[in-house]
């Protein structure tokens, strides 16, 4: 697969002057197009070999469009915070609003492949890790985000000479480091690892896309003219008329004894006050122990509240706080959406309060609601 990014790809100086102009008109304009709509974010993720023109990509994008709509989040080592999460929080937290353009700096493929290549990740966990990278990425292009997936690669010579040419410069010196030169001597294993995630997850909604890094112009035009295409392709699809729904005769389920789950539920059932005292005073007794155990430090804990109005949502999280240590309790009421949360992805406002290891987030209404609704 990397074959077709080590081909000597390359731009001539008056070639690039000639198309440079146009191309950044155009990108500045359609970002303007996207702004004014505010109907999508754009998800712009720069992965690949180091030393390929990443972060030079990076500026350089911010630099052609209108930089104040533009966030570029760059991911490193998680900090302890964000290891006490699941791992896609800090990715969610980070979600540019819709009508923005969001550069990833790196991204949800650097700790399954680092993690493989230097064997700290078993086999089966970097699976797993595969197959939530799939449905997150189907859940964000579901929700109408515009997903550019840039892989950035040189072969092995042309790295090494990258990187010295970098270490030599005083100005870029300080670009490379001592990991960047030990993960280099890995190459051939990093070069199979990565050809094998991004077979595995370039999927149709969300495709990678190989650049060549050796030319500063020839990745700078592709770059960019890939992201004003996935901008571009976005506003038409949304400028398109809806297809009308298919007209059916036949309901998806037969009932024809008018009997479910909810009709059937005996909501007569009592239990008498002196009883109830015992048995919540037990009750809420083992649930403090149990949130003290040292297992429960090693997870994080989401209860999730639905029902009617006035079924006794309110006073049953009560009842389970009163048993819980308030350091480690958190209850979210979810109500109507902010302008905030309508400008991010439907789960974002979830995301976001997801709860660190050893602490409990109840929901008071959740994500469920968009359904019931």
């Amino acid at each position: 697969m990397f074959e077709s990014a080590e081909m000597g790809h390359a731009i001539d100086k008056a070639k690039y002057a000639r198309r440079v102009s146009k191309l950044r008109e155009e990108l500045l304009a359609t970002q303007f197009a996207v702004l004014e709509r505010a109907k999508f974010p754009v998800v712009v993720l720069l992965n690949g070999v180091e030393g390929a023109g990443r972060s030079e990509t990076a500026s350089l994008l911010s630099g052609w469009m209108d930089s104040r709509h533009v966030i570029t989040s760059g991911f490193n080592e998680q900090s302890d915070e964000e290891r006490a999460r699941p791992p896609m929080w800090r990715f969610w937290r980070a979600m540019p609003p819709k009508g923005s353009v969001g550069l990833f700096f790196g991204s949800w493929y650097t700790d399954p492949i680092v993690g493989r290549v230097l064997q700290t990740m078993k086999r089966g966990e970097y699976e797993d890790y595969l197959d939530r990278i799939v449905n997150l990425e189907q859940m964000l292009c579901d929700e109408g985000v515009t997903l550019v997936k840039l892989w950035f690669h040189l072969s092995k010579e042309q790295q090494k000479k990258r990187l010295a040419a970098l270490e030599k410069d005083e100005e870029t010196r300080w670009r490379v480091t001592k990991r960047d030169w030990e993960y280099f001597g890995l190459y051939d294993r990093f070069r199979s690892v990565s050809e094998a995630v991004v077979r595995r997850t370039s999927t149709g909604h969300a495709p990678w896309h190989i650049i060549e890094g050796t030319d500063a112009r020839y990745r700078s035009l592709t770059s960019a003219t890939l992201l004003l295409d996935a901008m571009k392709a976005s506003l038409a699809a949304r400028d398109a008329p809806a297809p009308k729904p298919a007209i059916t005769t036949t309901p998806v389920t037969l009932e024809f004894d008018h009997k479910n789950l909810v009709n059937t539920i005996d909501l007569s059932q009592k239990l008498a006050k002196a009883k109830y005292d015992r048995e919540l005073e037990r009750l809420q007794g083992a649930l403090n122990l149990l949130s003290r155990h040292k297992r429960i430090r090693e997870v994080g804990v989401v209860t999730v509240f639905e029902g009617a109005d006035a079924a006794g949502k309110g006073g049953a999280i009560r009842r389970l706080t009163q048993a819980l240590d308030v350091r480690d309790c958190h209850v979210v009421p979810i109500a109507a959406p902010t302008d905030e949360e309508r400008a991010q992805p439907y789960l974002w406002r979830f995301w976001r309060h997801m709860p660190r290891k050893g602490r409990l987030t109840i929901f008071d209404r959740s994500w469920y609601g968009r359904v019931l609704v």
